[in-house]
């Protein structure tokens, strides 16, 4: 059974032994049934950082709704180096990450498909470099590529009369939802290492055809880990081991999902649930005394910043599909599911050049939400 100084006050044994997140979680999880008193108001630096991203999401409004678009570098996980919302302001962000190296700047993903790419920048006044269009043309097969070469011609009729919608070439790479979390609460060398035995069991010996796609896909899983800890090293951060605190689960964290976005443009990329798993991290830091109530909600604030500023729903508004938009809420966070209404109302606001509210937001049992659809 494997053992971390970083799990010190955490219950339970199986999650030692494998790979096993919701047994950590119920474990460990301790349900909250107060109200909303505990809450703190927003920090200095929470107010600087969010009136810088305020000013730059209005600048991307009146630019028609992209303030800037990569078209020389193809997106991938150390494509970039560190970017900030504020250079002037970096020191003040306690989860720091970007899809690209600017804020609010839209990457290039062209293995998704290269055509769907290069309307995406063409419909904002934007040119990919014709050298990178001409390699995803004639060198490379993308995910759209593979997806019509596989579709039958019943399917292709369906999908051009618009009988069947949401097909698989419309999104991308598919709706993908990671369990980050195994970031936080193992750490990289140890999920690599997981990944190394089950590439070493993988077809016991034989090598049929099925066997030897598995001992790929693992091997190119294996070289992704390798590439997250590049990234993170990059903004100062080493997430070999499991993180220590709230403030690093919470950075380790959205370091794996921050991975996802840069190599990954497919619909629904959400971090998922993961909320009561960061409760957990930050219950042991407030009873241990290493954060206070303001200090936590500000690593919180922060980290919401940075999910609020992936753009991924324009591109299926502009192609006349409807987004729902969720906002889920367990434990504490019940208590105060009103006072977070702002935060679907900015989303719309965000995207008004090209969408309308069709249904407001709305609570429905442990849920607020609200669709949004193309405007005409």
């Amino acid at each position: 059974m494997k053992e971390f100084e970083q799990w010190e006050g955490f219950e339970g044994r199986i999650w030692k032994e494998e790979v096993n997140v919701r047994d950590f979680i119920q474990k460990n999880y301790k349900p909250y049934d107060g109200d909303e008193s505990f809450l703190a108001d927003p920090t200095e630096a929470t107010n600087k950082l969010w009136g810088a991203l305020q000013k730059l999401q209005k600048e991307e409004r009146e630019k028609g709704g992209v303030l800037d678009c990569e078209t020389e570098v193809v997106s991938g996980l150390t494509s970039y180096g560190p970017g900030y919302i504020d250079e002037s302001l970096k020191d003040l962000e306690q989860v720091v990450g970007l899809q690209t190296d600017k804020p609010l700047k839209r990457a290039f993903m062209p293995y998704g498909g290269i055509r769907m790419a290069e309307q995406a920048a063409e419909s904002y006044g934007y040119e990919i470099n014709p050298e990178l269009k001409y390699v995803f043309e004639n060198y490379m097969t993308t995910h759209n590529d593979a997806v019509f070469a596989a579709y039958t011609n019943e399917m292709k009729l369906a999908r051009k009369t618009h009988v069947v919608t949401g097909l698989p070439d419309t999104y991308g790479r598919g709706r993908i939802v990671g369990d980050y979390r195994r970031v936080a609460l193992y750490g990289i060398d140890y999920l690599i290492a997981q990944k190394e035995a089950d590439k070493a069991n993988c077809g016991c010996g034989n090598m049929y055809d099925d066997v030897i796609r598995l001992r790929e896909e693992i091997a190119m899983q294996i070289t992704a880990l390798k590439g997250m800890k590049e990234m993170a090293k990059s903004y100062g951060y080493d997430i070999s081991l499991p993180a220590k605190n709230a403030k690093e689960a919470c950075q380790w964290l959205y370091f794996g999902y921050l991975a996802a976005i840069k190599t990954q443009n497919g619909a629904a990329m959400s971090v998922g649930r993961v909320s009561t798993f960061l409760d957990i991290y930050f219950e042991r830091d407030l009873a241990n005394g290493v954060l206070t109530e303001s200090e936590a909600q500000e690593i919180i604030d922060h980290m919401t910043m940075k999910f609020r500023m992936v753009k991924f729903a324009r591109k299926f508004l502009e192609k006349g599909d409807k987004v729902k938009v969720t906002l889920r809420f367990r434990g504490r966070e019940l208590a105060h599911m009103s006072s977070n209404k702002h935060i679907l109302d900015d989303f719309a606001e965000q995207l008004a050049d090209c969408s309308v509210i069709e249904k407001p937001a709305k609570v429905e049992g442990r849920s607020m939400a609200m669709i949004l659809a193309e405007k005409r």
